[in-house]
């Protein structure tokens, strides 16, 4: 399989953390009452959970929790009482309710420390081919 680099401010590359978010929400099922993209710089994404709580991932730090404050399809999403989830930018899906539970009580991995894994302005470091991972499970 061919390493595949996506243009960085394509359509396409803005769109492509959606196959990894996807897969998060779908192994979260019915706690979600909704999802969406967020803005660009960095890329992110917001789940809305159905206790007022919502998930966040953003290409830099990877998924917050806390009660949803504001936020929309296109607008930067606003939390209270923020814990990181850890585990790396793009934990396995699998892996996110786990964290998910730990965040909600405080424990494991989760810090309401902002980790910085990578910079967003850092287009040629790998990441995207690791979301394309996501991408062509889908496309598959």
């Amino acid at each position: 399989m061919a390493i595949r680099h996506v243009e960085p401010y394509t359509e396409e590359w803005l769109h492509q953390p959606i196959s990894y978010v996807q897969r998060v929400v779908e192994v979260l099922g019915p706690e979600v009452t909704d999802w969406w993209e967020g803005p660009c710089d960095p890329r992110c994404a917001t789940v809305r959970l159905s206790d007022g709580t919502a998930l966040v991932w953003d290409e830099e730090s990877g998924w917050r929790f806390g009660r949803f404050v504001s936020g929309g399809r296109g607008l930067q999403t606003e939390l209270s009482g923020v814990r990181y989830l850890g585990h790396g930018l793009l934990p396995r899906p699998e892996r996110v309710p786990e964290a998910l539970r730990d965040a909600r009580t405080g424990v494991g991995a989760s810090s309401a420390w902002r980790p910085c894994y990578r910079s967003h302005r850092n287009c040629r470091d790998g990441f995207d081919v690791a979301l394309d991972f996501y991408s062509r499970l889908v496309d598959a």
